[in-house]
């Protein structure tokens, strides 16, 4: 910190606190500037150390600070107001209205004395000439917080009646206050009109869209626009974070995730900010916070998560359980306190029902990392049992339907029947198919379980089930890598199943059955065999071809009526499109694949297609028949509906989403992605899949221009992202987007961090064209966060790596770009290093056209390069002449500066209609300098060149109206001039 000396130290010193964060770190340092302010023997110096002291306060979670400098400053006002200038005279009445808001925000503060205050600040405000607006907005606030709704109504209307004065507040606050009013009363379509051009970026401030993003959220859940809410929640909260003084917005985003079933967010909202359950600078901020902890906290019991450990007050941990009454009591305490203050109830009767709303949307995908907490299951009461509870005999009836028509319910069915079935004598086939059934819930371990079906098949007299129940096992132990062994099993039951139908002793199902599970053997040698790399022999593929098709001779044309064997049929048709596959036949495979799914659909049997119809969509992705892909991935969302596991759903989500982002079509896209980062979450896949979806989800936005949603989601994906499960490729580039939305977003350091990491990861690839332009955007962070020396070195790094790569371009446009920054200097060093730079600029693209270009566009480009690089070496030298130089150095400078400038007109002018813009852009920074250096008749000349190049153009696009109005601007300069 610098040594405060003199009165502009200090204000030096004020400004540069105010840029810090808000906090107590701030405070407490315009606390030590007003001691020194006090030591300059200064009033004004004392005023403006009092203002600022005031301002910080009231930004920070010590409001209640506020009262003991403004007090100091009113005093100040009644006894010398000519020690203030015009400026500290409209702050002081300015900061009147955040008197009001502050005795409101403070329940020891008696509402006589507010009511009081309301008519010194009307009475001065009057005094002063200033408008009744600021007042009757004032009164508002107040008539609001006491649920005095007539007098707030009447205060509202006189509010927006009064003239906008210079005491008025900005539009954007005004909006939220209006809109937040509209919403408070139910009127959620007027609120949202109003918070319209605040949220759409027309007026903003300090603290807005951020509050009016929050005050949003809950209208537009009410109103079904679930779209958004979530977007201005991204958006929304990423602006709050931060800021320690936005405790009420912060709850809001909060009360959100309540809501919307997005309890793990809230969560971890609230371990952000440990320090809002307890600052007590500002009641009523913690009041609302508190309540929306409350809401969380029983919504988490519902959930049967009250154990769970949560963020709560410091000094012990917490349980959402023991978290939801201290809330609770603690709000409502405060709460009580305000009612008392203020003769009504109505501040409690808002907690309540703050605390006991409902969600409003059951789950709400965010695309951000928080996975939903899993419920507990809550202990079962014992019930009698009820008459109307299935017998067992009905339950096998029902499991028996189910499973003879494949429905996906089938096995949950079989289970119930053995729950059912416990301490009950059964007959052996009944056992038989429980056994089977749970053999096939087993997954790799029902092996065992299924030789033991088999023994019961056989004994209640069923032998050919008997051999599908051992076929099935041969299958598993394949499954396992035992395929020889289960080969050799295989065919010993492919003989006996064989001779049992060819003697009648068994039917069709049996038979197709055992060899279904001989063909699933010896696809499974195949599929082995292709994933050594080296592929399966044309024996191995003409063994499980010859299997399928035997399959395929057996049940084509017998599945109508009988979905089992039609499933056999579409099966048998999906193998074969494996083997097509295999053996390099795309266009068939895929044929094949298309014939399966169908023939699933028409068996009544959707839920099967899904596989095959994702099958597909990757074939023709690869094919290149981008319509058939998004087709299948449609289909297979669509046919697996309701029985869709969260993770195969998670994928197609995620696949239609990048097949949808190639065509152009970004909003369904991020729908999609979104959907496939929700259901990877839901599916524990978060940290893989999700983190993929979430990368995905991100560019989207990115691409759409919703650069806070995008750098939200991308923050969220890069911790999950690793080198070993999505590439270094997926890292970079989410760095590189989020870095670019950083960079839109105004947050340059942060946006410099992430290409600069991402540009090391590129580093080390063998093609260097990604490093380069990282390490080039990286130095434009730097500097536009006004880190001249570091993006410096970052522009030398990246001028290197594009002369490595032959990019005369990429160099040309890094040495401009060290020309600006040197001229920063401001000294005469700078100023002749800015120079060599652009002259080596200059130098590279004369180098680069004198070897010869052969292509006509390169070459082209080249010298339009040139004559940008000349435009700007004019520029640079115009801007560089120094104030205190002598008349004769600074019309040197000038002149330098035009025979560049003329240098990039002469250069555009051979490239005709397609460097106009440019040529005519020259062309008027010519004329400029020739009015600087006295030549208005050569001035004029060059306006009215430009005004000639644009005769009979139709265009009105922006630039052709710009360079009109700045050639007129020029000719009445001259006039003025000539004139003079």
């Amino acid at each position: 910190m610098s040594e405060i000396t003199d009165f502009d130290s200090l204000r030096q010193e004020m400004a540069e606190n105010s840029e810090r964060p808000e906090g107590p770190a701030r405070n407490a340092r315009a606390e030590q500037l007003l001691a020194e302010a006090e030591k300059l023997n200064i009033p004004l110096a004392v005023i403006e150390a009092l203002g600022h002291q005031l301002k910080v306060y009231n930004y920070s979670s010590e409001k209640d600070k506020m009262f003991v400098p403004f007090a100091r400053l009113l005093r100040m006002w009644d006894e010398r107001p000519e020690d203030f200038d015009e400026y500290e005279t409209h702050s002081l009445h300015w900061v009147f209205k955040w008197m009001s808001s502050g005795m409101l925000d403070q329940p020891h503060v008696p509402l006589a004395s507010i009511e009081k205050w309301l008519g010194e600040m009307e009475h001065r405000y009057r005094l002063a000439g200033h408008s009744e607006r600021a007042v009757r907005s004032a009164e508002f606030s107040v008539a609001a917080h006491i649920g005095d709704i007539p007098r707030a109504e009447r205060a509202f209307d006189a509010w927006l009646a009064a003239d906008r004065d210079s005491m008025a507040d900005c539009h954007a606050c005004e909006l939220q206050g209006q809109g937040w009013w509209q919403a408070e009363r139910g009127r959620d379509e007027a609120a949202l009109e109003l918070l319209r051009p605040v949220l759409e970026g027309e007026f903003t401030c300090a603290h807005e869209p951020h509050t009016a993003l929050a005050s949003s959220l809950t209208p537009l859940l009410r109103l079904g626009r679930t779209d958004e809410a979530r977007a201005n929640h991204l958006r929304g909260f990423r602006l709050v974070r931060s800021m320690e003084s936005m405790r009420g917005a912060y709850a809001d985003h909060v009360e959100f995730c309540a809501l919307t079933g997005n309890e793990a967010r809230g969560l971890e909202l609230l371990a952000e900010r440990p320090a809002y359950f307890t600052d007590a600078g500002q009641p009523r901020s913690r009041l609302d916070f508190l309540s929306v902890v409350a809401l969380l906290m029983d919504r988490l019991a519902e959930l049967g998560l009250g154990e769970r450990q949560v963020p709560g007050p410091p000094g012990r941990t917490w349980t959402a359980r023991e978290l939801a009454p201290h809330a609770r009591a603690e709000a409502l305490a405060l709460a009580a306190r305000f009612d008392e203050r203020n003769g009504t109830p109505y501040v409690s009767e808002r907690a309540r029902t703050r605390m006991e709303q409902r969600p409003l949307v059951d789950r709400l995908p965010l695309g951000v990392r928080a996975t939903r907490p899993a419920s507990v299951t809550p202990t079962a009461v014992p019930v009698a049992e009820s008459a109307a509870e299935p017998d067992l005999p009905a339950l096998l009836a029902e499991a028996r339907r189910l499973s003879d028509t494949l429905r996906p319910n089938a096995v949950p069915a079989w289970a119930a029947v053995a729950r059912a079935a416990e301490g009950v004598e059964l007959d052996a086939r009944d056992r038989a198919e429980i056994v089977d059934h749970e053999a096939m819930d087993r997954g790799p371990e029902g092996a065992e379980l299924f030789e033991r079906a088999a023994e019961l098949y056989a004994e209640a007299g069923d032998p050919g089930e008997a051999l599908a129940a051992r076929a099935r096992a041969a299958y598993i132990r394949a499954l396992s890598g035992r395929v020889d062994e289960a080969v050799a099993v295989v065919t010993g039951l492919y003989d006996e199943v064989l001779a049992l139908y060819a003697d009648e002793a068994t039917g069709v199902r049996q038979t197709a059955s055992v060899l279904m599970g001989r063909a699933r053997i010896l696809m499974r040698r195949a599929h082995e065999a292709g994933e050594t790399g080296e592929g399966a022999d044309e024996t191995v593929l003409g063994a499980a071809d010859a299997a399928v098709r035997e399959l395929l001779a057996l049940v084509d044309g017998r599945g109508e009526g009988d979905v089992r064997l039609a499933s056999r049929t579409a099966e048998g048709q999906a193998m074969l499109a494996e083997l097509a596959l295999q053996s390099g036949e795309l266009e068939t495979s895929a044929k094949l694949f298309g014939q399966a799914s169908e023939r699933f659909v028409t068996a009544g049997l959707p839920w099967f297609a899904v596989e095959y119809e994702a099958r597909l969509a990757g074939l023709a992705h690869h094919l290149g028949d981008v319509a058939e892909a998004e087709r299948a991935l449609r289909a297979a969302l669509e046919h697996g509906g309701a029985h869709l596991e969260a993770v195969g759903r998670a994928q197609l989500h995620l696949q239609l989403g990048e097949v949808l982002s190639g065509r152009g079509e970004l909003q369904e896209a991020a729908e999609h992605s979104l959907e496939a980062a929700h259901w990877a979450d839901e599916a524990g896949e978060g940290r893989t899949l999700g983190a993929l979806a979430r990368h995905q989800l991100g560019g989207v936005l990115l691409r759409r221009q919703r650069w806070a949603e995008a750098a939200e989601v991308l923050e969220s994906a890069l911790p999950d992202l690793t080198a070993e499960t999505h590439g270094d490729g997926a890292i970079v580039q989410t760095q590189w987007w989020l870095g670019d939305c950083l960079s839109e977003l105004g947050e340059h350091r942060a946006a410099a961090e992430r290409r600069l990491q991402a540009a090391e990861i590129a580093r080390h690839w063998p093609e260097q064209q990604d490093h380069a332009t990282l390490a080039h955007l990286a130095a434009e962070s730097l500097g536009n966060a006004g880190l001249p020396a570091e993006a410096d070195q970052a522009y030398a790094r990246a001028g290197d790596l594009w002369q490595s790569l032959g990019n005369v371009h990429g160099l040309v446009r890094s040495l401009r770009a060290r020309a600006w920054l040197a001229l920063r200097v401001e000294d005469e060093d700078g100023r002749a290093a800015a120079r060599e730079f652009m002259a080596a600029a200059v130098h590279a693209c004369e180098d680069a056209l004198g070897d010869g270009v052969d292509d006509d566009t390169a070459r082209l480009r080249l010298v339009a390069e040139l004559g940008h690089t000349h435009r700007q070496f004019g520029d640079l030298l115009a801007r560089s002449a120094a104030e205190d130089a002598d008349d004769e150095a600074i019309r040197a400078t000038l002149e330098a500066a035009l025979a560049q400038v003329a240098e990039a007109i002469a250069v555009f002018v051979p490239l005709g209609d397609g460097a106009l813009d440019s040529r005519t852009g020259a062309e008027l920074a010519a004329g400029w300098l020739e009015s600087d250096l006295s030549r208005p008749t050569r001035a004029a000349a060059r306006a009215r060149s430009v005004l000639s190049a644009y005769d009979g153009s139709t265009e009105e696009d922006p630039t052709t109206q710009a360079r009109r109005a700045e050639a007129e601007q020029l000719l009445q300069v001259v006039l003025e001039q000539e004139n003079g």
